[in-house]
């Protein structure tokens, strides 16, 4: 499967500085459905309720990554889905509080929480050993669909040996090769949440994802599935459109741009909280940026190198040439421009501006600038 990770075994790294691990991922998935008793109000408080939620919603746009979907018509017990990526699980519950003081939050119900970790796995991906399989990050394509369910494993499954398991899983990553355009991401729920796993495939051909679930029931390794259901397929859509599929008045405004050519900017911080040789990182339109000072300039590039996506804010810095180079596989890139200088990488990242306004840093995307 093209980006498949499955369960590929990853020996250590340049990942790992000083025999520490880079930081992994918490990931949710928080399903939600409408009280039809809010279908009933006037429809300007409908309108009211969204856009306040809304904006509450993409309050914390800096502070994780978050991609909605709708399950409209997909799901019965579903209507919205907030995939929410960050650093630590703080984030997760402040969004549901904050979700929940709404007055929207009065009508909805949270219908299922999946909570997981990003982590090493222990298997090899044998047929291409040369293939970078770090799975610490979780990176959402822009595909239209996402297929995700819990996972979870027989007792049985873990008493074999890790041979045995390793050919099984060769044989599982052999049906996965054959549907490239389904890309999946596995996370780890183990003493974190009900299921072991939490699988999420991402697609812009359900038909590929069918057909590929369905061979996959014939491999060895799905004789050992104790649970892999319920099954949530959901549409991606911007925040307000998801909103607007829940009912109610259109609160989405037409868009005859893309994202990435609208003006957009996250807030840093002060001036005085960041320091000379400090890295901070934000997000922005569901994607990390890594703020970097060097000899008192602000720079902004996109966080994941363009080779493994490995974190560039973790990376070292030379003031001197202004680049910085990725812990993983030390790709350098420029940070003025983002351009690749040395290393294994072979596309540049994106670089974003950088403003100061009233003593506070800001950086974002700057139509034609």
């Amino acid at each position: 499967m093209n980006q498949t990770r499955f369960e590929g075994k990853v020996q250590p790294t340049r990942g790992e500085r000083n025999g520490r691990p880079t930081k992994r991922q918490y990931v949710r998935f928080a399903f939600y459905k409408v009280d039809p008793l809010w279908r009933r109000l006037p429809l300007d408080e409908q309108a009211d309720y969204k856009r306040d939620l809304l904006k509450t919603i993409e309050s914390f746009n800096r502070r994780m990554l978050l991609r909605p979907y709708s399950l409209m018509g997909t799901r019965a017990d579903a209507e919205l889905l907030l995939w929410q990526i960050a650093e630590s699980v703080e984030p997760f519950q402040e969004l549901a509080a904050a979700i929940a003081r709404t007055a929207m939050g009065a009508y909805l119900n949270l219908s299922v929480s999946l909570l997981s970790q990003t982590k090493r796995s222990i298997y090899e991906i044998r047929d291409n050993p040369a293939e970078d399989v770090e799975r610490l990050i979780i990176s959402p394509s822009e595909a239209k669909y996402l297929f995700v369910y819990p996972f979870v494993k027989t007792r049985p499954w873990y008493k074999m040996s890790l041979e045995e398991r390793q050919v099984m899983m060769d044989e599982h990553i052999r049906v996965g090769r054959k549907y490239p355009a389904v890309k999946l991401n596995t996370t780890y729920s183990f003493g974190l949440d009900d299921q072991e796993f939490v699988v999420a495939f991402e697609t812009d051909e359900p038909s590929d994802f069918l057909d590929l679930v369905q061979e996959l029931r014939e491999t060895e390794a799905s004789l050992y599935t104790l649970r892999d259901t319920p099954l949530y397929s959901c549409i991606r859509m911007g925040l307000a459109e998801s909103l607007d599929a829940l009912g109610g008045p259109k609160i989405a405004q037409p868009r005859s741009e893309t994202v990435e050519n609208v003006e957009a900017w996250a807030e840093v911080c002060r001036v005085e909280d960041f320091g000379e040789g400090e890295r901070k990182v934000v997000y922005l339109n569901g994607q990390q940026i890594a703020i970097f000072n060097v000899d008192g300039q602000f720079y902004a590039i996109s966080n994941r190198c363009s080779h493994a996506r490995g974190p560039l804010s973790e990376g070292t810095v030379e003031a001197e040439s202004c680049t910085v180079t990725c812990p993983w596989h030390y790709g350098r890139f420029d940070l003025k421009t983002g351009k690749v200088v040395d290393g294994v990488a072979s596309a540049p990242v994106k670089a974003y501006a950088v403003e100061i306004r009233e003593n506070v840093i800001y950086a974002g995307i700057k139509p034609n600038g």
